[in-house]
């Protein structure tokens, strides 16, 4: 979410610069995400329809793996003629701030939207970086104008952004995620805001005056960033990215990660009513979408982080068909089933912690971590919270453990697992490996030790700390955490990634449909 967003915006400037534009090229997708290779990360989809033609606006994400942090300093296009037929031509560095708006500091091309006006020409709403003007939070809203989708792009209004802290009426929220309807009888509606704050106006015919106040839209269960307004039969609709988190959320169970929710009106200023969630949580932990209908046929664009060496930040466009229910009134959003491309198989393994129910000692956790992290098969360079299962509280315990349950025994020789360090290691904020660790199984009517063979349990944070063992049988395995800091201010433990490994490779197995059933008194 925003609120990870680091002090790096120089850093992003210089090291991460974009190089120069490269051509517009045609892209084959053999589905989800549309640009998988890795070259180009694609985020913040806005679809667009012209003609025969669908078009998704995308800004691009530049962060290298190891870094948390929104580098983005420019938009670009896809375009098809054809979503089933994976054929799409992709225009690179289509617009970027600087080069957009005289007033603009380069980089932060945020979720931004181009729709075509009552006059034919296309105008582009783009959160940016303000360079001057003194106000808390300088991102602003500005609009640029083109003869095309593709461009080139100019400013519709030199003057300066149409929407910031300063302009049109004062305002203490951050302004991004634009989105606007050009409604059937003409008029212009913009809605943006992000961290829980969202805000509506109506615009001039020229697209860019403000025309009445804004409004504060207060009635969306959940609601935290990445509006999109839409209209169909009658009804106007609002996707977001809804964050309502907790263990028996519809929307989220963890903090940092987002659903899209929806909600409908009778008219373009509301009052809006909640009416559900549209798409669970990605494997990004932002959700931004868009919606559109194409020859027919509803899409919902988003974004996943799916695409070759893609992460939290190094983000891919992905597109699925949209259904409705009309036998209600108004007509209900089915929920999207994001698709991908096929996969190769996995590679024989010895991880069979996927097959395992994972349960921990401070269960239900607090909503920054998630559970299922630990046998995801996924290990981050630099993960956050919901990537890893966590004992911080605020009253952190001195021990804790986590625990693998597996319907059936299976047959065990080494487990390896990876601990999370954070620069800052005191007892109130941040995590640190534990100051010792060990492995138990369950057997014999209670748990017993497992002492390791030729090996530590060793407690670096770089890489994954491997243990070997004697082959042992067992329904349950338990590794039982004593965190630094000693009693009196233990520090958190984190844990990212935990294997379970059996004496011989085998195919990977899925997470079990049931839960195991529990070991222990």
């Amino acid at each position: 979410m925003k609120w990870l967003v680091s002090c790096l915006v120089l850093l992003a400037l210089t090291e991460f610069s974009t190089p120069a534009p490269a051509a517009t090229q045609a892209v084959k997708a053999a589905g989800n995400p549309i640009l998988s290779d890795g070259r180009y990360y694609s985020t913040d989809p806005a679809p667009l329809v012209v003609g025969d033609t669908l078009y998704i606006l995308a800004g691009r994400d530049e962060a290298p793996a190891d870094i948390n942090d929104f580098i983005m300093n420019e938009w670009q296009l896809l375009s098809t003629s054809d979503p089933a037929s994976g054929l799409w031509t992709h225009y690179p560095a289509i617009a970027r701030p600087e080069t957009v708006f005289a007033w603009a500091e380069p980089g932060r091309a945020y979720a931004g939207q181009i729709v075509q006006g009552r006059d034919g020409r296309f105008y582009l709403y783009a959160p940016v970086l303000q360079r001057d003007g003194g106000a808390d939070d300088r991102f602003a809203i500005g609009v640029a104008v083109a003869e095309s989708p593709m461009g080139p792009w100019l400013d519709a209004h030199p003057a300066g952004p149409i929407i910031s802290q300063q302009v049109p009426v004062p305002n203490r929220i951050q302004n991004i995620d634009p989105t606007v309807l050009v409604d059937d009888d003409g008029r212009i509606f913009i809605y943006w805001g992000t961290f829980g704050r969202l805000r509506a106006m109506e615009l001039a015919a020229d697209m860019v005056t403000p025309k009445g106040p804004q409004q504060v839209i207060d009635t969306l269960t959940g609601f935290f960033e990445a509006p999109w307004i839409m209209k169909r039969k009658g009804i106007y609709y609002l996707l977001y990215a809804g964050n309502n988190a907790g263990p028996d959320s519809p929307c989220t169970p963890t903090l940092y990660h987002a659903c899209q929710a929806y909600g409908t009106a009778p008219s373009p200023l509301g009052p809006w009513t909640y009416r559900g969630v549209v798409l669970r949580p990605v494997s990004s932990t932002t959700s931004h979408a868009g919606a559109v209908m194409f020859k027919g046929q509803w899409y919902l664009a988003y974004h996943t982080a799916d695409a070759r060496g893609g992460g939290h930040f190094r983000r891919s466009v992905a597109l699925d068909r949209l259904e409705w229910d009309d036998s209600v009134n108004p007509a209900a959003i089915l929920p999207v089933q994001p698709t991908r491309a096929p996969q190769a198989p996995p590679p024989p393994s010895r991880n069979i912690a996927g097959a395992a129910t994972a349960t921990a000692s401070n269960l239900p956790l607090p909503v920054r971590y998630w559970i299922k992290a630990l046998n995801d098969g996924i290990v981050r360079p630099a993960p956050l919270p919901p990537d890893m299962w966590g004992s911080g509280t605020g009253n952190n315990p001195a021990q804790a453990w986590i625990e693998y349950r597996w319907r059936t025994p299976v047959t065990l020789d080494g487990s390896r697992i990876w601990f999370v360090a954070d620069p800052a290691t005191d007892a109130v904020q941040g995590m640190a490996p534990p100051a010792a660790w060990h492995l138990e199984v369950w057997g014999q009517g209670g748990w017993q030790r497992v002492a390791p063979v030729g090996s530590a349990y060793g407690t670096q944070a770089t890489g994954g700390q491997a243990v070997r063992f004697s082959p042992l049988t067992t329904r349950c395995l338990r590794a039982v955490f004593t965190a630094s800091g000693g009693p009196a201010a233990p520090v958190a433990i984190g844990v990212q990634e935990w294997e379970a490994l059996a004496p011989q490779e085998n195919a990977p197995a899925a997470q079990p449909v049931n839960p195991a059933p529990a070991c222990g008194p």
